[in-house]
């Protein structure tokens, strides 16, 4: 494949975001919250974790739970059991009560709606951060690159990036900016929906007229 300009390149992100959005027009964060500290804690609670097993533990936990002093303020171990189902619970219970105090301390309990202010709370890196100003607040600063995100970029060849910061960056200069978070969930509901990791259903793929590796989708080019 000949190497594709910026413009070309953005004109097909275009095409491409036409088609996610006719596919999934009603794409959305499938952790469920009803509140930014509600979305803030299943996103920590999330990585490495499904979505569906944070929505079981966080739906009797969020009924015990309701602010950043009950998060902040319950004994330890008893914190570490009510989310035990979830991988490296132990090490992000720690993370949750540590940034609810911080929230307690410098934000009135609340949460905070700029990039500095959540990367500085313990266990929120920039993803988390993307995730809960984008969902709860509707502010686009960057774009949230999980797994399906990554894998569906290489595929896609939107870059030749692997490292997710690096990732973000190239799709923040192809992808409009008030689509930032949007563009995010139709890549996601995508992957798991339609581009799986091990067989990807190409031959249905809404999108297939503008993806290099439809056909081919198991074998990601190293460079464009």
């Amino acid at each position: 494949m000949a190497r594709e300009t910026h413009a070309a390149k953005a004109a097909r992100t275009a095409r491409i975001i036409t088609g996610l959005q006719a596919a999934y027009p009603n794409a959305h964060c499938e952790l469920n919250f009803r509140n930014p500290l509600e979305l803030l804690v299943a996103t920590i609670l999330s990585a490495q974790c499904t979505d569906k097993q944070v929505n079981l533990v966080t739906a009797g936990l969020f009924q015990k739970y309701r602010t950043a002093r009950d998060f902040a303020d319950a004994p330890a171990v008893e914190f570490e059991l009510a989310i035990r189902r979830i991988g490296l619970y132990r090490n992000k219970a720690k993370n949750i009560q540590a940034a609810c105090r911080t929230l307690l301390e410098r934000h009135g309990g609340e949460v905070p709606r700029t990039m500095e202010e959540l990367t500085a709370l313990a266990g929120v890196g920039r993803k988390t951060a993307n995730v809960v100003l984008g969902n709860a607040f509707d502010i686009n600063v960057g774009v949230v690159v999980d797994t399906h995100v990554a894998r569906l970029c290489g595929r896609l060849r939107l870059t030749p990036e692997t490292d997710p910061v690096k990732i973000e960056q190239a799709l923040m200069k192809l992808v409009p900016r008030e689509q930032w978070a949007h563009f995010s969930h139709w890549l996601i509901w995508h992957g798991r929906r339609r581009c799986f990791a091990r067989k990807p259903d190409c031959a249905h793929c809404e999108i297939r007229t503008d993806c290099p590796s439809a056909g081919i989708a198991g074998v990601n080019p190293p460079s464009i």
